[in-house]
């Protein structure tokens, strides 16, 4: 299936329009490049019940229609929870940078994570870059994270992209070539450790943050949790 998002390209000299169609998406979990950051969002997540990944990094198959630019998400219940990411995504133009929220069912992820992450609709924001403009300085990237925790709002997740795999190497070892993803495939890059445990929210705001060119690409949406029937 194929989903398509509209999308703004923000150019260093214009913005315009941009649709970008999605065949494939594709969750990159535990994509640390520090092995104690990683292991520290590993220890969070074991908290919950969530087994060690079997290896690292893992590369997860969800359905393209679950990304959205909407303000709101509609969850079953109070366990899930959204993490900051990049995407990664290509085009017939070549590749883009986004940014994300790869919102995940935690009870869920106790016994299967594919299952979790397909349970819950992927934000993203409106704005993306080209790959180009931003890859000859992509560790100065800084990721950012607010959560709305019982009415308060707080730093949730923070820190420089180089805490992570870089995208281009990710794309590789999940295609096993030299080449990277095809065109119509988005890719979620992987996610921070989170500051003081992993919480539900109310509302989930993200930024991605390019200091060199002194830009931001920024998304905010609110969670609906709908009831369980027992």
């Amino acid at each position: 299936m194929t989903t398509e998002l509209n999308l703004i390209a923000v150019e260093r000299d214009a913005d315009r329009p941009f649709v970008i169609a999605v065949n494939d998406l594709v969750i990159a979990g535990w994509t640390g490049r520090n092995v104690e950051a990683m292991e520290e969002h590993i220890r969070e997540l074991e908290v919950l019940g969530v087994p060690r990944p079997r290896a690292t990094p893992l590369f997860y198959r969800v359905g393209a229609n679950l990304l959205t630019t909407d303000v709101q998400i509609d969850v079953a219940g109070n366990n899930t929870s959204g993490e900051v990411e990049t995407i990664l995504f290509s085009t017939e133009e070549g590749l883009w940078v986004g940014l994300g929220s790869d919102h995940t069912d935690r009870h869920a992820e106790t016994f299967e994570v594919t299952i979790a992450k397909q349970a819950c609709p992927k934000p993203v924001a409106e704005g993306v870059w080209r790959y180009t403009d931003v890859s000859p300085h992509w560790d100065e990237l800084v990721l950012r994270s607010f959560a709305w925790i019982e009415g308060t709002r707080v730093l949730y997740q923070e820190g420089a992209v180089s805490a992570l795999r870089p995208a281009e190497e990710l794309a590789r070892m999940y295609t096993g070539t030299d080449e990277l993803l095809a065109p119509g495939t988005a890719m979620y890059c992987g996610t921070l450790a989170v500051r003081g445990g992993v919480a539900p929210a109310t509302q989930f705001e993200l930024e991605l943050d390019d200091p060199v060119l002194g830009r931001q690409l920024r998304h905010q949406y609110l969670i609906r949790a709908l009831p369980v029937a027992d």
